[in-house]
């Protein structure tokens, strides 16, 4: 029989599909104790919609592989980053068109800083390479991606936020 670790690492991500929630890194533990999985995983910010269908989707396969009784858990401490995306998911977010964040900010414990503009940041183009890119909307077709654009080959395309 196929271990519950097993069956959880090939749950894909229902807005990033091409990435497996263990590629995003969410997919925190995976627990077989008594006949009981307990699978542990943590959102990329608070509030994502996509929580129930991981969820849902966890349960799904781990069920369809013969585990019968099933509890999915969120943990919040420490937060995600997207520091946790694995190599291999940063491959596939490129090969599938979408830009791979860079390292995520570091801060000191406490209290967020506010700033008032965003950070400069230089994203290379999923199309042509260059790194002369802009942003045109800080949300793209999920809140965790932003929407940009190629001033070399004009080109639009999306970008993984750092967090």
């Amino acid at each position: 029989m196929v271990s519950a670790l097993a069956v959880a690492e090939t749950v894909t991500d229902p807005e990033l599909p091409m990435l497996t929630l263990a590629d995003l890194g969410v997919l925190r533990e995976v627990s077989e104790v008594d006949g009981k999985v307990t699978v542990s995983i943590t959102p990329t910010y608070t509030g994502c919609p996509a929580m129930d269908t991981m969820r849902d989707d966890l349960v799904h396969a781990l069920n369809g592989a013969g585990f019968a009784d099933v509890e999915v858990r969120t943990v919040l401490r420490p937060a995600w980053s997207t520091d946790w995306i694995s190599a291999e998911g940063r491959r596939k977010l490129a090969e599938a068109g979408i830009a791979p964040p860079g390292s995520a900010p570091v801060r000191a414990p406490g209290p967020v800083p506010l700033t008032l503009s965003p950070p400069a940041s230089r994203v290379a183009c999923t199309h042509c390479g260059s790194t002369d890119t802009e942003l045109l909307s800080a949300f793209s077709a999920t809140a965790c991606k932003a929407l940009r654009r190629c001033r070399s080959c004009s080109e639009p395309f999306e970008h993984v936020k750092e967090i």
